[in-house]
């Protein structure tokens, strides 16, 4: 019946439309009051409390002030060109410009919607204009910055570690290192896809063009050589207004990238003097993972201190460097960064108060019993439990499923024999496949607005990169090497 109350009550106030933090929040707090009454409430602020004075979540707000510095000096448009030079020329090289740009800049935000936000307003109106269809180029962005939450440093990791610390402890360190595989294997899945998209607005101009100039030749004429670039117009086809996508923050697009970036606009390979410009140019971003990876490796301070280090770094960056930021925008810069922390803190402390309940009433023993009673099959339960991952991650962001889910079920993987690096990884590339699944799908709704069509419209081109995010979940599941390999290579 306490099952009932609260997972009950939980879907009841997220249908009436209450944030999921207050659902999850009120929803602890009225099971406390059935099971044992207003007394066992005193407990309740404590736990609330402890959970958001963490040392280890300290670095949740730290590595965000990082990124949101990070975006606001115009690293992802220098990602992007960088990304370009090296394998524009190639085929479908524009969809793999987006996708290494997607791992780049996830190495610095750490998060979905942040990627698909900076990167979009330039490469989904380049992919437009080189032929692909506004639904694929939104669903490619979209899946592209799913990567944001695998690829370390990653916020989603560590929300994983602490909540995962009351059935088996995990570092930080290796679920960083953990990541980084799979992260790489999904980028390769959403080219594979990109290779095979039909281009029907390229094709007809290659027609066109070939037809016109055979009739010329026909004629005896010579054609008139263009000014304008291989690929079109240098003009971006689409003006992204403030406050039309649906980021995080109060930094607008044009706050963070320069929308008249010029990619895809070649067809050869790119000469050795401008990749090593481009190369030069995206060296401030570039190092940002090199600093917190190697700092943390290299044994030279914790996952928080690193993200402390990476705040220095992004500010002397952006005062001092690019000279993007002014001391007068610090203050939108930490204003902006602790909106989103506060955010994120809230669901933390409100959705431990709903962990409390599930441990304090043996929740967690009870469900988990019942599910490995289903069947004898560990095939079975670990795909019946991945279908759970995937629906929640359609309504619920990562902080909020971790804390939900991973006292559930985390104790019936490990009764499967299944490592926790394993477990943390495969949960975090569910939760990344639900920010492009309807009917919320974050991402989908951010590259959809900056393509300015409707989410309807943006989920008709989802499919195949899902299917193609499957793949790879699978494999990630039944082959725990792909997880633990570079993490017991470096012995972290």
């Amino acid at each position: 019946m306490i099952e009932l109350i609260l997972v009950g009550s939980f879907f009841l106030l997220v249908l009436l439309g209450i944030p999921i933090a207050f659902s999850m929040g009120l929803s602890a707090v009225i099971t406390i009051l059935y099971a044992t009454g207003t007394h066992a409430l005193n407990p309740a602020a404590g736990v609330m409390y402890a959970s958001m004075s963490s040392e280890t979540l300290l670095a949740i707000p730290f590595f965000i002030l990082a990124g949101v510095i990070m975006e606001l000096t115009g690293i992802s448009t220098r990602l992007i060109e960088f990304a370009d030079k090296v394998v524009g020329h190639r085929k479908s090289g524009l969809a793999l410009t987006a996708i290494i740009a997607a791992l780049l800049f996830a190495a610095i935000s750490g998060s979905g919607p942040a990627t698909v936000a900076a990167l979009g307003a330039v490469l989904i109106p380049a992919l437009v204009k080189h032929g692909y269809s506004k639904r694929h180029a939104a669903s490619l962005l979209a899946s592209a910055g799913g990567m944001g939450i695998v690829i370390p440093p990653s916020i989603a990791f560590i929300v994983f570690a602490v909540v995962a610390s009351d059935h088996q402890r995990v570092s930080i360190s290796r679920l960083f290192m953990a990541g980084v595989i799979p992260g790489i294997l999904m980028g390769l899945a959403f080219y594979c896809v990109a290779r095979y998209l039909p281009r029907h607005v390229e094709q007809l101009t290659e027609n066109s063009s070939r037809n016109v100039e055979k009739g010329m030749d026909r004629l005896g004429l010579t054609p008139k050589s263009s000014s304008t670039p291989a690929g079109g117009s240098t003009q971006s086809p689409v003006a992204i207004t403030a406050g039309s996508t649906a980021t995080d923050g109060i930094i607008t697009l044009e706050d963070t990238v320069d929308t008249d970036t010029e990619v895809g606009e070649r067809t050869g390979r790119a000469p050795w003097s401008e990749i090593g410009m481009a190369f030069l140019r995206a060296i401030p971003g570039l190092l940002v993972p090199v600093i917190i990876l190697g700092g943390i490796y290299g044994g030279i301070f914790t996952p928080t201190e690193s993200a402390a280090v990476a705040c220095v770094y992004a500010l002397l960056v952006g005062l001092f460097f690019s000279r993007d930021l002014k001391f007068t925008g610090l203050f939108k810069v930490f204003t902006t960064a602790g909106v989103q922390s506060s955010r994120i803190m809230i669901i933390v402390a409100a959705a431990s108060l709903y962990a409390y309940v599930i441990t304090r009433h043996g929740i967690a023993a009870r469900v988990s019993d019942s599910l490995l009673s289903l069947t004898e099959s560990t095939l079975l339960l670990i795909l019946l439990i991945n279908i759970i991952l995937l629906i929640a991650g359609m309504f619920l962001d990562a902080v909020s499923a971790f804390y939900l889910l991973v006292p559930l079920l985390v104790p019936v993987l490990l009764e499967l024999g299944m490592d926790i690096t394993t477990i943390g990884v495969m949960m975090t590339i569910n939760l990344a496949l639900g920010l492009v699944t309807p009917p919320v799908g974050v991402n989908l709704l951010v590259a959809g607005s900056i393509a300015k069509i409707s989410y309807t419209e943006a989920t008709r081109g989802i499919w195949p990169f899902l299917g193609a995010g499957l793949v790879v979940l699978i494999l990630v599941t039944f082959i725990p090497q792909l997880s633990n390999w570079l993490p017991d290579l470096l012995g972290v």
